[in-house]
């Protein structure tokens, strides 16, 4: 008995072309709306660590200079990592998230992508975004390294 057959069921092929028509632009989108979203959640966020400095005289506020990551790192790992493989920005642009070898991206894939991300464009703004316009599958630097792609619906 081999299940070959209903194992690639869910496989998506990455050599169509059409998966990727319009992926750069539309990647472009979805992170500004991703970003917008971090941003809104960081405001209820930053009213309880005010909260919480007033009840820890002042200690609590340190938690300002870690806001970011705090609420950035679980909205990646459970929306990228989550059933629909994409953020709601990503969503939103008709994308999703592939891994190359036909396995599901998981939570921790998911923040170890958006943490690459992170540093990589802290450090190599402009190497980042150029690699996406020599890959074939449109992919950027943190796609090639851990062997995902960005895909349409």
């Amino acid at each position: 008995m081999t299940f070959s057959s209903s194992a690639s069921f869910d496989r998506r092929p990455h050599d169509d072309a059409r998966l990727f028509d319009g992926v750069r632009t539309r990647r472009m989108a979805a992170f500004v709306i991703d970003y917008a979203i971090v941003a809104l959640l960081m405001i209820p966020a930053s009213i309880l660590i005010f909260f919480l400095g007033i009840v820890t005289l002042g200690l609590g506020w340190g938690l300002y200079a870690i806001l970011f990551p705090l609420i950035a790192v679980p909205y990646v790992g459970f929306t990228m990592g989550g059933r629909s493989q994409g953020t709601p920005g990503m969503r939103a642009m008709g994308l999703r998230i592939d891994r190359l070898d036909g396995g599901l991206v998981d939570p921790v894939l998911a923040v170890l992508h958006g943490v690459i991300f992170w540093a990589s464009n802290a450090l190599l703004t402009p190497a980042v975004l150029l690699v996406a316009l020599f890959t074939p599958r449109k992919q950027l630097l943190q796609d090639l390294l851990l062997g995902t792609v960005v895909t349409r619906r």
